[in-house]
């Protein structure tokens, strides 16, 4: 099944290093981040999930959830979160699953449907697809969905950025320009109308073209 944004991100139960977990009552009304891993003790991985734990306060802040999937038990991953504390100098403290019957990873498009087996004999290349970032909002919907190829360690600021962006957007009905940083000016979607505008934005905004309306970044 192909996977876009906007559509209803699949729930399923799975084992992780907390216990079984359903998807959707796991994320509960928050936002949610899913990033997966194609196997335990790859090198850019532990490097990717280290620096995850210490970004897990900021992402709580923002009412958002992490948590972890890679293609093997839940056993191994409990050995490398030991690794990944003493490499990194950060401890995983979020869950990670355990997909060892390559489930998840296919419901999500990220293995091919009809591959078969589970996790025995599989390497980091097999799974190589299983390198995905998706954001998962309160409505269950997918906001962003990102796939890495498994040589390049993965930008969370990156995705730290897009949910504070994707959280304006919700709770403000404005957009970010390129290269927008938390703090700076933002843009008036174009389904609200000058009229409206006025009364979400009474300080003004500097039209720079009818479509292109600059306002400040809102408060809340």
């Amino acid at each position: 099944m192909s996977l876009r944004i906007n559509d209803i991100a699949p729930d399923f139960k799975a084992q992780t290093t907390q216990g079984e977990i359903s998807f959707h009552d796991w994320i509960g009304d928050g936002y949610a981040i899913l990033f997966s891993h194609p196997k335990d003790f790859t090198p850019v991985c532990t490097t990717e999930l280290g620096f995850m734990a210490g970004l897990e306060k900021e992402f709580a802040e923002r009412n958002t959830k992490i948590i972890g999937l890679s293609v093997d038990p839940v056993d191994s991953h409990g050995e490398w979160v030991s690794d990944i504390e003493e490499t990194q100098g950060n401890r995983v403290t979020y869950p990670m699953i355990a997909d060892t019957d390559l489930a998840v990873s296919k419901l999500y498009n990220m293995l091919p449907a009809e591959e078969e087996g589970d996790f025995e004999g599989r390497t980091a290349a097999t799974n190589q697809t299983v390198r995905t970032v998706f954001i998962v909002g309160p409505d269950k919907r997918i906001k962003l969905l990102l796939a890495y190829p498994m040589s390049t360690g993965r930008n969370f600021n990156e995705i730290l950025r897009v949910l504070d962006s994707i959280q304006l957007t919700a709770k403000h009905q404005v957009a970010t320009p390129v290269n927008w940083q938390n703090g700076e000016d933002c843009i008036i979607v174009p389904a609200v109308s000058d009229e409206d505008a006025k009364v979400k934005f009474p300080g003004g905004w500097n039209a720079v073209k009818p479509y292109l309306r600059i306002v400040p970044q809102p408060q809340d």
